[in-house]
C-alpha cells in the first residue's frame, strides 16, 4: 500500500504533466519545421515592442520563434493550467471527494499531507519543465535551427517560477475555503487577466507601467528569452509563492474541513424562497433520479459562475473600450505580422485593425472556445467515469433507468452549461462594443459565439466518449486536452502547409473560424458539421457504455 501522500499524488498525478510534454515537443517541431519557411527580413522591420510581444528573437533563424510562440503561450498556459488543477484537488478536491477524513485517519498531520502536496507539484512542475528545455535543444538541432541569442534556459526558469505561483495560489484559495470551484477559478482569472492586460496595457498611453501590479509581468515582462534571466522578476514570484504556501498552512490548520454534503445548489437557494419554491420544486421533481440533469447543473455551478464571469465582463466587456483607447499606428503594425504568426493565436482574420480583427485575435481566437471546453470537458468526462469513481453509479442503475438516458441526461446539463456560457460572451462583446463605439453586428457576434459552442461541446463529446470508454477521470480530462491541443497546432499550421491544410480539416477547428463569422455572419455549412460530429459522438458514446463493464474501484 502507499504510504506516502508525495508518492500516491506522484502516482496519480504524473500521467497529466507526460501528456502535455509530448503535445508540446510535437506541437514545437511542427511549428519550427514550418517557421523554417519565413523571411526574416519580415520580421526584423517590425517595430520593437512588437518583436518583444511576439518573443522574436536576436540573431536568430526565423524557426526559433516557435520556441517563444509555443513556449511564452501554450507551454506558460498548459504548466500553469495543470498546477492548478494539482493545487485545486489536493485539499480542496479531497474535502469535495469525501476523502480527505480517510487520509487524516492515518497517523499523518495536516501539514505533513499538505507538504507532501507541494512537494509533488513541485517536482511534477521541474520536471516537465526541464523535458520542454530539453526538447527546445533536441528539436532545434535536429532540424538545424540556429537559436542565435535565444535564452531558451532563462525563459525555462521564468515558467518554472510561473507555473509554481499560480499553483501556489490554487493551494491558498482551497487551503482557506476548501472549495475546489474556487482554487481553480481564481487563479486561472488571474492568469488569464494578467496575460490579456500585460500585452494591452503598453498599447494605450498612459497606461505603461500599470502592468507592474500584474503577476504575468513579472513571468515575461524582462524579455528573458531575449535579455536571459531577470532575477528581479523571478524573485517577485518566488517569494509571492513561498508566501502563498505559509498562508496556506496556516489556513489549512485553523479552519474546521467541509464536509462531502455541505455545498448549497441552485435548486436548494429557490427551494428556500417562497417566491420561486414550487417552481423549482417543479423543476427538480421527486427526489429519485428522474432529474439526472437538473442534479448534473447544480453540480457544476460554482465553475459555470466563473466561467461566464470571465467571458463576460474580462473577454467581453472590458475588451470594447480598452480598443478604442489604443495606438492606431501599433495597431497597423500589428496587422504587418504574418498570417501564421495570427493563427497561433487562433484568428484567421490576420490582424487587429478593425474591431472584428480584434475580438477574433483577443476573445474568439483561443478565450471562447477554451471557456466552453473548461465546462464541457469537466461534465463530460465525470459524467461517467466520475460516478463511477464516486461509487454512485450503481445507485443511478438500480433505479429502474437504462444506462443511455443516463448519459442523454447528463449531455442536456453539458449542452445548457455551453450555451449558458456562450450567452454570457455573446453579451459581454456586444456591450464592449456598444461601450466602445465599434459597432459589431450582434448577430455576427452570436454567430461567431455559436461555432465557438460547437467547437467546446465537440471537444466535451470527446471527453464523454473517453468517459464511457475508460470509466476513468484523469484518461478523459487529460486524453481530450492532449487531442485539442495537437488539433489546434495543427489547424495554426495548416496556414503555410497544405498537406496539413488536408488533415485541419478534419478537425473542429477546420470549421470555425475559416470564414470570419465576426465579419461575414454564420455559415451554416461550418456550423452544420460540428453539429452533427457532436451528436456522432454521442451516438458512440453511448454505444460504448452500452457494452462495458462497470469498473467496481478508482
Amino acid at each position: 500500500m502507499l504510504t506516502s501522500v508525495f508518492t500516491k499524488t506522484m502516482r496519480d498525478r504524473w500521467r497529466g504533466m507526460g501528456i502535455a510534454v509530448v503535445a508540446l515537443g510535437l506541437g514545437l517541431l511542427m511549428a519550427m519545421s514550418v517557421y523554417r519557411s519565413f523571411d526574416a527580413n519580415t520580421f526584423s522591420q517590425l517595430p520593437e515592442a512588437f518583436r518583444s510581444l511576439m518573443n522574436i528573437p536576436d540573431n536568430a533563424d526565423t524557426a526559433s520563434i516557435a520556441i517563444g510562440v509555443l513556449y511564452g503561450l501554450y507551454g506558460a498556459f498548459t504548466l500553469a493550467g495543470l498546477s492548478i488543477a494539482m493545487g485545486a484537488a489536493s485539499f480542496a478536491g479531497e474535502e469535495t471527494d469525501g476523502t480527505m477524513g480517510l487520509l487524516l485517519g492515518n497517523p499523518k498531520s495536516r501539514s505533513n499531507v499538505l507538504s507532501g502536496k507541494i512537494a509533488n507539484m513541485v517536482a511534477l512542475v521541474s520536471a516537465g519543465t526541464v523535458a520542454l528545455l530539453a526538447l527546445a535543444y533536441l528539436v532545434a538541432g535536429v532540424l538545424g535551427v540556429n537559436l542565435g541569442d535565444m535564452h531558451v534556459a532563462a525563459y525555462s526558469a521564468h515558467i518554472w517560477v510561473n507555473t509554481i505561483f499560480y499553483g501556489m495560489i490554487a493551494f491558498a484559495a482551497g487551503g482557506w475555503t476548501g472549495k475546489r470551484g474556487l482554487a481553480i477559478g481564481l487563479p486561472t482569472g488571474i492568469m488569464v487577466l494578467g496575460f490579456l492586460l500585460t500585452g494591452i496595457f503598453p498599447l494605450v498611453q498612459g497606461w505603461e507601467k500599470a502592468v507592474k501590479a500584474l503577476p504575468w509581468y513579472y513571468f515575461d515582462g524582462s524579455d528573458p528569452v531575449n535579455h536571459g534571466f531577470s532575477a528581479g522578476h523571478f524573485a517577485v514570484l518566488l517569494v509571492s509563492s513561498v508566501a502563498l504556501g505559509a498562508i496556506t498552512y496556516v489556513g489549512v490548520n485553523r479552519r474546521d474541513l467541509r464536509g462531502q454534503t455541505t455545498g448549497t445548489s441552485i435548486i436548494d437557494r429557490l427551494r428556500e424562497n417562497p417566491l420561486t419554491k414550487k417552481v423549482a420544486d417543479r423543476i427538480a421533481g421527486s427526489i429519485r433520479v428522474s432529474r439526472i440533469s437538473v442534479k448534473t447543473f447544480s453540480d457544476h455551478q460554482g465553475l459555470f459562475i466563473v466561467d461566464a464571469y470571465v467571458m463576460f465582463l474580462i473577454m467581453g466587456v472590458l475588451m470594447g473600450p480598452l480598443y478604442a483607447l489604443m495606438d492606431n499606428l501599433l495597431l497597423q503594425y500589428a496587422d504587418q505580422l504574418p498570417d501564421a504568426l495570427w493563427a497561433f493565436v487562433g484568428s484567421s482574420a490576420g490582424g487587429m485593425s478593425t474591431p472584428e480583427g480584434f475580438y477574433e485575435a483577443e476573445t474568439f481566437g483561443m478565450m471562447a472556445w477554451i471557456a466552453v471546453m473548461v465546462m464541457t470537458v469537466v461534465i463530460g468526462s465525470r459524467a461517467l467515469a466520475g460516478e463511477e469513481a464516486d461509487r454512485t453509479m450503481g445507485l443511478l442503475l438500480a433505479n429502474p433507468i437504462p444506462r443511455s438516458r443516463i448519459i442523454i441526461e447528463k449531455v442536456y446539463a453539458m449542452a445548457g452549461y455551453a450555451f449558458a456560457v456562450g450567452f454570457a460572451t455573446w453579451a459581454g462583446v456586444w456591450i464592449g462594443s456598444l461601450l466602445g463605439g465599434l459597432g459589431i453586428n450582434p448577430f455576427n457576434i452570436a454567430a461567431t459565439t455559436v461555432m465557438a459552442v460547437l467547437v467546446g461541446l465537440n471537444f466535451g463529446g470527446a471527453a464523454l466518449l473517453l468517459s464511457a470508454a475508460t470509466g476513468r477521470v484523469r484518461v478523459a480530462v487529460f486524453g481530450t486536452i492532449g487531442i485539442a491541443l495537437a488539433m489546434f497546432l495543427i489547424n495554426s499550421i495548416a496556414i503555410l502547409n497544405k498537406t496539413v491544410e488536408v488533415v485541419a480539416a478534419f478537425t473542429p477547428f477546420g470549421h470555425y473560424l475559416t470564414n470570419s463569422p465576426l465579419s461575414n455572419g454564420m455559415d451554416w455549412g461550418n456550423a452544420s458539421v460540428l453539429t452533427t460530429a457532436f451528436l456522432v459522438l454521442v451516438a458512440l458514446s453511448v454505444y460504448t457504455f452500452n457494452r462495458r463493464d462497470l469498473r467496481q474501484s478508482n
